[in-house]
């Protein structure tokens, strides 16, 4: 469930399981189900519980882990009964023999959540050594459990395609008062840059074409090896590895976008000329009790300076709305920046108090009538706005990475378009059978539809 480094975490618990042995089915008859939650925002709590209750009705034993089973462990334990197990992040690492308990019905005790934060030191460059006494999911390759002999990357992919995400850290430093996944996820802890190109060449031998790079944070990449331009010096590593068509970098917070990186990212080969950035929101009074930096005028120079590197640069971000304190004022300067800024793809999430944040405890809470109203204004803003920034694309040549093939359709995303939260495009007017899945194509947009592109061979451009 959620993210897509949680799918990494996934897939690690995958090659844990199958290296001790373990059959994964897709028939339904198994003897454990294993869902991974999420334990983000209410909704994906929501739809955790619900996928737990759905495995429990096939009558297998049902074990819960990932984020939502890390944060509540013993009450999530009590409150859900379905499951025969409520595992956190330190179980990772022996999960073959956590399964055996629970199909053996011995009983588990499920663990006491503590702020994992207080796990690893304050001081980033004393984590290194610290953290390989601490199972990190995501980072089986490098810390405890890791089999003396065995496969060369604890993974076992779950959902083939040329794309797949790779972790490039774990946790996160920030004290954004709206968030708590620091508290459940730790400190923040990279990954080496051996382990990320190591594990990028595995999956390019598995027939991945993209590579997406996740983290909670990935501009602070490296600080815990005390260098702040370590993301700089990974990025042209990644572009030449043989094979590897076009990767990109998810989730970078705009106060740490140095001018080096930014020239990176947009000017490695192979480097998608794509920018997904956590603006969260542009009033700078809203920013300042959020704790977190910038303004309308930052942000639109920022994105101005990236468009300047690489014109044609696709933008994402998710703003909060309804937060705190919000007025009408500051909901005026949002609609602002969104309109000003161009961006090709917006997530729009309304407010909602979130166990142990400074933010839940704030006065000045806006009714969730209004909070509701404001969700749908400012999405049916984006809705508008990105569509228009789609049209403006009518005319370019652009090249799609083809991921589905059908008997009348092909599909895949452009450079600006990043896997499953931005649009995709339709590719039609080749040959039947003279594209397949993996295939990178060269294409003009003609045609739109929202934030859906339609393509064709180019005509005229040589």
């Amino acid at each position: 469930m959620g993210c897509a480094r949680n799918d990494v975490d996934s897939e690690e618990l995958a090659g844990r399981l199958a290296a001790q042995g373990w059959e994964l089915t897709e028939d339904g008859e198994s003897d454990v189900v294993v869902v991974n939650t999420c334990g983000f925002i209410d909704a994906a709590k929501k739809d955790s519980i619900d996928a737990v209750l759905a495995a429990a009705d096939s009558g297998a034993k049902v074990v819960a882990v990932g984020c939502l089973a890390q944060r509540y462990g013993e009450d999530l334990a009590a409150q859900l009964p379905e499951a025969g197990a409520v595992l956190g992040f330190d179980d990772y690492v022996d999960i073959s023999d956590r399964l055996d308990d629970v199909i053996a019905g011995r009983p588990l005790v499920p663990h006491k959540p503590t702020d994992r934060r207080t796990m690893l030191p304050i001081s980033p460059v004393e984590r290194p050594e610290a953290a390989k006494s601490l199972s990190l999911p995501g980072h089986a390759d490098e810390n405890l459990g890791r089999p003396a002999s065995g496969p060369r990357v604890m993974r076992k992919r779950l959902v083939g395609g040329p794309t797949a995400p790779l972790k490039l850290a774990s946790g996160c430093d920030r004290r954004c008062t709206f968030c708590a996944i620091p508290t459940f996820r730790g400190s923040f802890v990279s990954r080496t840059p051996e382990q990320v190109l190591d594990e990028a060449r595995w999956l390019v031998e598995d027939g991945v074409k993209e590579v997406v790079l996740v983290s909670e944070n990935s501009t602070s990449y490296g600080k815990d090896f005390g260098d702040v331009r370590s993301l700089e010096a990974l990025i042209p590593r990644l572009g030449e590895i043989d094979g590897l068509e076009r990767f990109r970098v998810a989730y970078l917070q705009p106060a740490e976008i140095r001018p080096g990186l930014l020239e990176t990212l947009l000017g490695t080969p192979n480097a998608a000329a794509y920018l997904d950035i956590s603006f969260q929101h542009s009033s700078a009074s809203v920013l300042r009790r959020m704790k977190r930096f910038g303004s309308t005028d930052a942000f639109l120079a920022l994105i101005e300076r990236a468009r300047v590197i690489s014109p044609e640069v696709g933008i994402r971000t998710n703003v909060i709305v309804g937060f705190p304190g919000e007025t009408e004022a500051d909901l005026l300067e949002l609609e602002r920046f969104l309109s000003d800024g161009r961006l090709d793809a917006v997530g729009v999430f309304g407010y909602s108090d979130e166990d142990g944040t400074a933010a839940a405890g704030f006065d000045d809470k806006l009714d969730q009538s209004v909070i509701d109203e404001r969700v749908e204004r400012i999405t049916a803003f984006a809705e508008e706005l990105t569509a228009q920034r789609a049209e403006d694309r009518i005319g370019q040549i652009i090249e799609v990475l083809v991921e589905d093939i059908g008997p009348d359709y092909v599909e895949g995303r452009a450079e600006h378009q990043g896997p499953e939260v931005d649009g995709t495009t339709m590719v039609e007017g080749f040959p039947p059978g003279s594209i397949k899945i993996g295939d990178i194509v060269r294409c003009e947009v003609v045609e739109t539809d929202g934030v859906d592109l339609i393509a064709t061979p180019p005509i005229g451009h040589g």
